[in-house]
């Protein structure tokens, strides 16, 4: 093969990915969201500085009242370990699909590290704890209390750090498969520990087949 000729295929498959990522841009930024960051964020404050796991319960609640088919019925609930960027903590996810989520985070113990850089906006509201962000390109950090939202935008990095007993309720919108990679990393290469990965594909899948399921009845297929 000539080296025009390999030049001319480098050339089409760049400007393919171009194209798609394109695409999918403007399919994020046009599209119909079930969930309002706004929304959510109001819920969860109302339950700020109550005791986290009776505040958790209030809001799957409430959330199965004004979203019905699009949150996980009880039996997979279930609160799964999470490593990456060099800090722990636990989710408890209650939607997923392609460009969104919803879940409960938090730790019980201090932890710290990096925040990931995403092609997805992710909003936290505290509901107990504090939280500090140190933002990239600064030398001060902010420290985070219940009641405040926190929004991470497309692109940005931080240094992030939890004290022991911070949960919150999470919304992230964006594109959801380009979160895994940071979010499955140092399970995968660090801790090893392929029963949670195991746990956090699983509930991922029965998220999407539930979106999936709600998508076929609200069309009429079913």
């Amino acid at each position: 093969m000539s080296f025009i000729s390999r030049i001319i295929k480098l050339v089409v498959v760049v400007g393919f990915i171009v194209f798609i990522l394109v695409y999918l841009q403007y399919w994020m930024e046009n599209k119909q969201y079930i969930f309002n960051k706004e929304d959510v964020a109001k819920l969860a404050k109302q339950y700020a500085g109550q005791d986290h796991e009776q505040a958790f319960t209030k809001v799957v609640v409430e959330l199965r009242r004004r979203y019905p088919g699009h949150i996980l019925p009880d039996e997979d609930l279930q609160w799964v370990f999470v490593n990456a960027g060099g800090w722990m903590g636990s989710m408890c996810l209650l939607h997923a699909s392609l460009t969104e989520y919803v879940l409960l985070f938090g730790t019980a113990v201090d932890t710290s590290g990096h925040s990931g850089r995403y092609w997805a906006e992710i909003s936290d509201t505290i509901i107990s704890g504090t939280f500090r962000q140190w933002k990239e390109g600064t030398t001060k950090s902010e420290v985070y209390y219940p009641g405040d939202t926190i929004v991470h935008k497309i692109g940005e990095a931080t240094s992030v750090q939890w004290s022991a007993g911070t949960w919150m309720v999470e919304y992230g919108r964006g594109f959801i498969p380009s979160t895994l990679g940071f979010a499955l990393a140092d399970t995968i290469f660090s801790t090893q520990d392929f029963l949670t990965l195991f746990y956090i594909v699983r509930v991922y899948m029965k998220a999407l087949l539930l979106e999936a399921n709600t998508f076929l009845i609200e069309a009429g297929v079913f």
